[in-house]
């Protein structure tokens, strides 16, 4: 079933955000299940940096330094493997979509806002880690990508208390939109389609 890639409807929107609500409750309860401290919203944010920084759609070991960060390093069981794989093939359809049509996996709209800030700044440390393990070298990237990485290095630290009304509420979105577009700017300059790596020569170490 695919949660993504239209939004060409108000009720398409709507089941979108319902459906990552949803996973992202889902996903919470398989960590606190298995003991792992990490959050969904780190989790997705992680296979975001990893696939933003460069590492190919088709790379299927990315599971092993995911386990080293979230798991102590010990392999994760198959419930934790199954839905992580099924994450990580939903994030890469989402952005090799050409519409910006990424959804960062965060609690519901109806949660208390703090805690949805919260998530958010999990996110973005999280694509940190991420980015961090493809991508050491800022030096050929552009102006746009370096400036976005120095903005969520900014996000990332912030941890000011929101009051429950509506300029917080705009403020939220505010931030949540800029982390959206500005992943999807990483990966678009950074990141490896399938026929991205086709052309590429081999390189042998």
């Amino acid at each position: 079933m695919r949660w993504f890639g239209v939004f060409g409807s108000h009720h398409t929107r709507e089941f979108i955000l319902n459906s990552i609500s949803q996973l992202y409750e889902s996903l919470t309860t398989l960590l606190e299940r298995n003991n792992i401290l990490s959050s969904a919203a780190e989790i997705q944010g992680i296979i975001c940096g990893m696939l933003g920084g460069g590492m190919p759609l088709e790379c299927r070991d990315w599971q092993e330094p995911l386990a080293d960060i979230i798991n102590q390093g010990e392999v994760l069981n198959n419930d934790l493997q199954q839905a992580f794989n099924a994450l990580f093939d939903q994030t890469c359809q989402q952005l090799l979509e050409s519409d910006f049509s990424l959804v960062l996996l965060l609690p519901d709209d109806a949660a208390p806002i703090n805690e949805r800030g919260q998530a958010l700044l999990l996110w973005v440390q999280g694509f940190m880690l991420g980015f961090g393990l493809h991508q050491a070298d800022l030096t050929g990237c552009s102006d746009d990508v370096k400036e976005g990485l120095e903005d969520f290095a900014e996000i990332a630290r912030m941890d000011d208390e929101m009051s429950e009304d509506e300029e917080s509420e705009q403020a939220f979105y505010e931030v949540l939109e800029y982390v959206r577009v500005t992943v999807m700017l990483c990966f678009n300059e950074l990141g490896k389609s399938p026929e991205q790596q086709l052309g590429e020569p081999k390189i042998v170490h």
